[in-house]
């Protein structure tokens, strides 16, 4: 593609909204972009966040996308358009992926769920467009910046295997009270399913499954004390790409130190019988406040031996405030996730990917150098 895209985002909330505000002040793409919502209202409000005080070129348009399926609006919008950014619950994303086949439009999501993700594979094997999937911020960056420090390390001391590849996140408020040290700044069900179901790690070489929250440590990144522990979903098809090359490698979510005695509590008070994601999402919402001010905090590594027998460590960490751009303040879990959905969008228009993208795939220089990482995450 050379001219400027047509973006469709379905889903106008903050990760939605957010990519909105980022495709257009930042990069060379320059889109017209359809913001779809199953909130027709909602989405004009978006949209009017989204242009308010922006001297871009281009339009935002609001658009309604019913729950039944495409009406006529919505379908004449899916085929003006280049790129579907899939912005709506994971649940959703093999519907979305299907109406991208349909209309021939590249697509990105974001979801952590494993099932769906495997549905979309299936679907998408053969398409003529890109699919790109898990390309948030976990999964999603978290992953290429691992498989970017691991390609260095073997490069570096001429090696092919290694001990370790970790990579963990922790989306974070800038205060936690007791006695649930926390805050919601993303999707609550989000994280009540990545309490729940089973992370996929890689141990002694092999990929297998660990339930989450059983591998709980202290670490210290910065200065400041967190607790890791297991969650689902985060590592993307990275275990099953490096399964042969690393003895160890997980995903671990990052959190204050208490807030994982706490949820186990409130999981062991849960009745035998009632859906642990849906009943632990309501127990919380009940307790835990949603905040406004957040931070990002990473970290990734990779640990092995040269060709000598020396052990060395590779490593990043960085804590990520919020991001100011096109006159506003784009939360740290919006830019973070948002930025990592529109490169994803800018390697999709150059029109050299076909098929499933999976994040072990991704050409790890060309996305981490890109615009939209550099602005959130810096270089």
């Amino acid at each position: 593609m050379s001219k400027s895209p047509v973006i469709f985002i379905a889903g106008a909330g903050g990760i939605g909204s957010a990519a909105a505000v980022l495709l257009r002040e930042i990069g060379n793409l320059k889109p017209q972009i359809y913001l779809g919502d199953i909130n027709l209202k909602a989405a004009k409000a978006a949209c009017n966040w989204v242009m308010e005080g922006s001297m871009a070129p281009g339009w935002v348009r609001p658009i309604a996308m019913p729950a039944e399926g495409p009406d006529n609006a919505l379908q004449n919008a899916l085929s003006e358009s280049d790129i579907l950014l899939d912005c709506l619950p994971g649940s959703l994303a093999p519907q979305m992926a299907r109406l991208a086949l349909e209309n021939d439009l590249h697509y990105a999501n974001l979801t952590e769920y494993v099932a769906e993700t495997e549905e979309i594979q299936k679907m998408a094997a053969r398409a003529k467009t890109g699919f790109i999937l898990q390309t948030g911020l976990a999964p999603g960056y978290i992953g290429v910046l691992a498989n970017h420090l691991f390609q260095e390390f073997c490069k570096t001391h001429g090696v092919e295997r290694v001990e370790t590849i970790e990579m963990k996140v922790g989306a974070l408020t800038d205060n936690a009270v007791a006695p649930h040290y926390y805050g919601f700044t993303w999707s609550p069900i989000g994280v009540a399913t990545e309490y729940v179901k089973d992370a996929i790690v890689v141990r002694n070489g092999e990929v297998v499954t660990r339930p989450s929250l059983s591998e709980r440590r202290s670490i210290i990144l910065n200065g400041i004390a967190y607790e890791e522990d297991l969650t689902s979903g985060g590592a993307a098809d990275l275990p099953q790409a490096l399964s042969t090359r690393v003895r160890r490698l997980d995903y671990k979510t990052l959190r204050y130190p208490g807030h994982y005695a706490w949820v186990e509590k409130t999981l062991k008070s849960i009745p035998e019988g009632q859906d642990l994601a849906q009943s632990l999402e309501k127990e919380m919402l009940q307790q835990v406040p949603r905040l406004e001010a957040d931070r990002v905090v990473l970290y990734a590594s990779v640990e092995g031996k040269d060709l000598q027998g020396t052990l060395h460590r590779s490593e990043v960490s960085r804590l990520i405030p919020p991001l100011k751009v096109g006159g506003k303040t784009l939360r740290a879990i919006q830019s973070t996730t948002a930025s990592a959905l529109c490169e994803a969008a800018n390697l999709l228009h150059t029109g050299m990917y076909e098929g499933v993208i999976l994040q072990s795939e991704i050409k790890t220089r060309e996305f981490l150098h890109g615009p939209f990482i550099t602005a959130a995450y810096g270089k």
